[in-house]
């Protein structure tokens, strides 16, 4: 598990938990249990998409992958592990943080929702089935991206949002701002796994391609997939302007940059 879980990466997920906590005029301690959660839960699906059974890689943030170190039998523990510590950790945690419990209830289901055939596990499937498929399409692209990546970025946001003491208003635009986010995030990747080496993105470059799944430069081109990108970014950003420039805002605001 720490193997995993330690080996850097951006670090995106957690960051937007506490920013949107603080968007809302919360205390970043309020997030930090939903910040390591979702990290736990995103590390817990890297794990299980590396293994030979499904995507098949032996490198994960410039790493080793799980699997390749400890095993197929560790590596799937591990991650099964990760998933429950994820939800134990943000019980304890927000109870220790004074985090209200109708509260802390809803940052679960946001998370457990994510995680599940709601999210994750559902946009695996579809990546898995989808592969070599020539008559892949954007629809069946976007349902692939929303589920297996911008539902967990959602999650994230939502999370840190609603410790924070988020209405129902905010935390849907809190929302839609990692929604655009999400599937920024993986317009960037398919970018860059065209467009940069194994050494710079810590795993294998090129192999999606090799893989024939549908990807936005396979879809749109190169240049298609950096303006949708752009157009995302705008779309992202728009949903912030009406907070006030709290340091969650400037967070967020330097997080959409970043990608």
């Amino acid at each position: 598990m720490r193997h995993s879980i330690l080996a850097g990466g951006k670090r995106i997920r957690p960051v937007l938990a506490i920013a949107a906590c603080q968007l809302v005029g919360g205390a970043a301690a309020a997030a930090t249990p939903v910040a390591c959660a979702v990290e736990m839960i995103h590390t817990a699906s890297f794990i299980h998409d590396d293994m030979p059974c499904m995507d098949d890689d032996a490198l994960r943030r410039g790493r080793p992958s799980n699997h390749v170190v400890f095993g197929e039998a560790t590596a799937l523990l591990a991650g099964d592990a990760l998933l429950a510590l994820a939800f134990e950790h943000v019980a304890r945690g927000s109870t220790a943080a004074g985090v209200p419990a109708d509260r802390t209830l809803r940052a679960v289901l946001e998370l457990g929702s994510a995680g599940g055939p709601g999210g994750i596990a559902a946009g695996q499937v579809a990546d898995m089935q989808g592969e070599g498929d020539p008559s892949a399409r954007l629809p069946a692209m976007k349902y692939i991206l929303v589920h297996k990546a911008a539902r967990l970025v959602e999650a994230a946001a939502v999370s840190g949002a609603v410790v924070g003491g988020a209405g129902d208003a905010d935390a849907e635009r809190v929302r839609r701002y990692a929604h655009f986010l999400g599937i920024l995030g993986q317009v960037v990747d398919d970018v860059l796994d065209v467009t940069a080496t194994s050494e710079q993105l810590g795993k294998t470059a090129g192999k999606d391609a090799a893989a024939g799944k549908a990807t936005y430069p396979r879809l749109l081109g190169l240049e298609g997939a950096r303006a949708y990108a752009g157009e995302l970014l705008a779309k992202a950003e728009a949903e912030l302007d009406g907070f006030d420039a709290a340091p969650g805002s400037i967070w967020l605001y330097g997080l959409s940059c970043g990608l």
